[in-house]
């Protein structure tokens, strides 16, 4: 049997400490990955709190299972995506939640198997799927799309300034031969791109590989990332209750972006009012992991938590989307 993928749940003691409300209520973690989360969460409830998890990774699901086999009973599991979470508790019929969980970063699991596509460090096939299933590869994109395209995927999604130029180096590499692995295309945009030096932690701004924000971007294109997180959160917010809370952990500015906008709608529709960070004046401030949690996860490093809490109406009835906006000092939008 392979080693245990090494998994650290980022901000975790801001997920407890915020998220977990209510120790008898109903959880959602909306992107299960290998359950460092859930397992935070269901520690913290009692024996009638239950989680629902979420993935659509055979493989994390299957790590997860084994990590929190001992909540047999107060923990359900399901393969799919949360694009279609409203079914989800529909069926299920678990709602109104306490609260829901989405963290948006790629596990470990991911970028610590070759043969899974998503690491530019080690040689594999250009895949880059969560779901098996899924019919776009990043290889399909890579070696067909036309070079505008692949220049304007590179340079919205993986927000790179020099997207034309790496698009244009891709394009001439596959006329000769198309791309197979992670390491040749990260070879071929490493020579087309300067790489910026790496510096130790707090020792100035770090710079990234050049093949950093292709890979991203490829990323989130065969994965759909954007488009489910916009329809996740906008879907999720009628299954909560009275006081129920919705956190986000993005990890780069497109998926932070997104959060802030369409929680920022939901304050001005006085439906929500943000949970901010203790002592700051800007409202909407995300929670960020601590120096100490970035020296032992570097990949916490780019992480923000936004959390909304959903404040009904008078007299309405949980998991409606009937709300008032609240003014407590927390802020009520950025």
């Amino acid at each position: 049997m392979s080693a245990q993928p090494r998994h650290v749940p980022v901000l975790l003691g801001e997920v407890l400490r915020h998220l977990v409300t209510d120790s008898d209520g109903l959880y959602l973690d909306a992107t299960l990955g290998l359950g460092g989360h859930a397992e935070g969460i269901l520690t913290k409830l009692s024996a009638q709190g239950r989680l629902l998890g979420l993935d659509m990774d055979p493989e994390a699901i299957q790590e997860a299972n084994l990590r929190l086999s001992v909540f047999v009973g107060r923990l359900r599991i399901i393969r799919a995506n949360f694009r279609t979470l409203g079914q989800i508790l529909d069926a299920e019929k678990f709602f109104p939640l306490s609260a829901a969980l989405f963290d948006l970063g790629v596990s470990s699991l991911h970028f610590d198997k070759a043969e899974r596509g998503f690491s530019f460090q080690l040689e594999g096939p250009l895949d880059m799927r969560m779901s098996p299933e899924s019919p776009l590869t990043a290889e399909a994109i890579v070696n067909r799309w036309p070079v505008e395209q692949l220049a304007m995927l590179i340079k919205e999604f993986g927000e790179e300034p020099q997207a034309l130029r790496i698009a244009r180096a891709i394009a001439r590499r596959r006329a000769e031969r198309p791309f197979e692995t992670t390491t040749e295309l990260a070879s071929v945009i490493e020579k087309a791109a300067p790489r910026l030096a790496l510096r130790p932690l707090g020792q100035g701004p770090r710079g990234v590989h050049p093949a950093t924000r292709t890979f991203m971007a490829l990323r989130i294109a065969v994965n759909a990332e954007l488009e489910n997180l916009t329809r996740g959160l906008e879907t999720v917010l009628p299954y909560v209750k009275a006081g129920g809370r919705v956190g986000v952990i993005s990890f780069h500015s497109l998926e932070d972006r997104i959060v802030k906008n369409v929680f920022s709608s939901f304050v001005s529709l006085g439906w929500c009012r943000w949970i901010s960070v203790e002592g700051r004046i800007a409202r909407g401030s995300p929670f960020t992991p601590s120096r100490s949690e970035v020296v032992d996860n570097p990949r916490a490093r780019s992480a923000k938590l936004r959390i909304v809490e959903k404040t009904p109406r008078p007299g309405a009835s949980a998991g409606t989307g009937q709300c008032l906006p609240v003014n407590d000092g927390n802020g009520t939008g950025p």
